[in-house]
């Protein structure tokens, strides 16, 4: 993922990290004007039932908790970035 580029009414600004599961974008929500992470699953994985399955269950997981030292969900979302699926969830300032 380009920065600068967009994903659906997000704007990538950063890249924040990577991993296994996938990679994780700081991204501007243009629609609300706030801050967010974006975790994208790595091509390689987007077409992966078993990983898609997992990547959906932990964002139903974030989201059903509700707590200060825990990131919210604010959507799960099928991108249109070589098929992958995401989430954006609250980006996690001052330790929270």
């Amino acid at each position: 993922m380009d920065i600068g580029s967009q994903l659906a009414h997000y704007r990538i600004d950063a890249k924040l990290g990577e991993g296994g599961m996938g990679e994780v974008y700081l991204a501007e929500d243009t629609k609300l004007r706030r801050a967010v992470a974006i975790k994208l699953l790595p091509a390689a994985l987007a077409d992966d039932p078993e990983r898609l399955a997992r990547l959906e269950r932990e964002a139903q997981v974030l989201a059903a908790l509700n707590h200060p030292n825990i990131a919210a969900i604010y959507g799960l979302e099928e991108a249109t970035v070589a098929g992958a699926e995401n989430w954006a969830r609250a980006l996690d300032q001052g330790g929270r």
